[in-house]
């Protein structure tokens, strides 16, 4: 069966029929597998592991799964959680190492124990207790990602305030002596290094999950763990209010909990839209430069998405399926 993918541009976005799945970027396929999994009887929470786990095995964009974006000792780790939203239950993991399928990880850490956010190398021995196959997540293309990266002197990478000079110079760093604290710096974006699939699945009877994966900044800083995987900051869900997701910088984002804020907006009667765009313009107002989108869904089908304007994105793009579509679509939203 040939997929069809339709393009409209919305603004402000339409309300939409339940169920309903959204999901950032232009990962289609994954947007169906989680459609299929609903109309097959799935959960929503089958439904929304099933559409992000297709994305993981499939690599999608080299920014979500295993085989890309590389951090700093040349390592591919991944981030990734669920959120029920009618229990309020989360499971999540952050730099987990070796295990390909990480958002169904993250639903074992819900599902199977009494934590929350599990980390490091102490996530991936759970998960290989949980059945999970541990295998190598570089691949040839990773590989050489890092080598490029060793041999254009360790450009660009997350160091600042460090010598030798990390602008210039690969480490190992040592911080230096600051004079003054200095200004927010711009750095050089690369919106394919940020691409994180965001999902928010509502199913017929307004029941919310939201979930999140990725492999994180290329040439990150080993150890480090971004937004995806923070409930309230990559995604949260709540059956009575909505759901959210974001993509984009994570490093910045995460500190203003942009998923928690526009489902908490939309709980007191704001628009997908203007809960989206209320959050995105609380980030902007500290850091307006920064690189990032959010998506935002409430119980009764409504959707809508915004982004930051720079001159990396003008337009922000993801996909949509409900009883109206009846298939996947991709929309788009003018950033401002």
């Amino acid at each position: 069966m040939i997929k069809i993918c339709l393009i409209i541009c919305l603004l402000p976005l339409s309300k939409a029929a339940l169920p309903l799945v959204i999901n950032t970027w232009r990962f289609e396929d994954a947007t169906s597998e989680a459609w299929s999994t609903l109309q097959k009887g799935g959960s929503f929470v089958d439904a929304v592991e099933r559409g992000c786990g297709l994305c993981e095995m499939e690599q999608c964009d080299g920014s979500v799964g295993f085989g890309d974006h590389p951090d700093e000792q040349g390592e591919t780790t991944l981030d990734a959680m669920i959120m029920n939203g009618d229990t309020m239950e989360v499971g999540a993991v952050g730099d987990l190492r070796r295990i390909k399928n990480a958002v169904s990880v993250a639903r074992a850490v819900m599902e199977n124990t009494d934590h929350t956010f599990l980390v490091g190398e102490s996530a991936s021995i759970f998960a290989e207790n949980m059945g999970f196959k541990s295998e190598d997540l570089s691949t040839n293309k990773s590989i050489t990602i890092f080598s490029q990266w060793l041999q254009n002197n360790c450009q660009p990478n997350y160091r600042k305030n460090v010598f030798p000079d990390p602008s210039k110079f690969c480490g190992p760093y040592k911080p230096k002596t600051m004079l003054r604290r200095p200004k927010h710096k711009k750095r050089d974006i690369d919106p394919r290094a940020h691409d994180t699939i965001g999902m928010i699945v509502i199913d017929k009877n307004g029941k919310v999950a939201a979930a999140t994966s990725t492999n994180g900044a290329s040439h990150k800083i080993p150890g480090r763990v971004g937004d995806s995987p923070v409930a309230g900051a990559g995604a949260y869900a709540d059956s009575i209010a909505g759901g959210a997701a974001a993509t984009g910088d994570g490093d910045v984002m995460m500190r203003f909990l942009p998923s928690f804020l526009a489902v908490e907006l939309m709980r007191s009667g704001a628009e997908p839209s203007i809960a989206c765009k209320t959050a995105i313009s609380r980030i902007k107002k500290y850091y307006p430069t920064f690189f990032g989108a959010v998506i935002c869904a409430n119980t009764t089908g409504g959707y809508g998405a915004a982004c930051n304007k720079i001159p990396e994105l003008s337009q922000f793009s993801f996909m949509v399926f409900n009883s109206q579509t009846n298939q996947p679509r991709l929309e788009k939203v003018d950033c401002f």
